[in-house]
């Protein structure tokens, strides 16, 4: 089992940077796969990036990339997310999930953390 806590959210306008983390509970945090998740308003849940478990792999959804980074510390059980020249579609919840190398699912979720941004 996976404990994962968001943080970082808030209100900030068009073109500001935030950073989001993540912290697992698990000293095995270093063996899942990690990725970010958000939800729009009135929307679907929508894959932003995810990272693999050693952190040397990374991939974006096309609405994110080249604007968003996915970074892990495996000895702060901790993940992020850099999110630079913020649009005001990006407003959401963000969530971080995780999931074992094997599962094709991920099995574990945070709460999320409000992201939002004002034109």
């Amino acid at each position: 089992q996976v404990h994962l806590v968001e943080s970082g959210g808030g209100l900030v306008q068009a073109g500001d940077s935030l950073r989001l983390s993540c912290a697992a509970s698990q000293s095995t945090f270093s063996k899942y796969h990690l990725a970010w998740f958000r939800r729009a308003p009135g929307k679907v849940r929508e894959f932003v990036g995810r990272i693999n478990w050693i952190g040397d792999n990374t991939s974006y959804a096309d609405s994110v990339k080249g604007r968003f980074t996915i970074s892990r510390d495996n000895t702060k059980n901790t993940i992020y997310l850099q999110m630079n020249s913020l649009k005001p579609e990006d407003t959401a919840v963000y969530y971080c999930a995780a999931r074992t190398p094997i599962s094709s699912e991920y099995d574990y979720w945070g709460q999320g953390t409000q992201v939002t941004v004002s034109s």
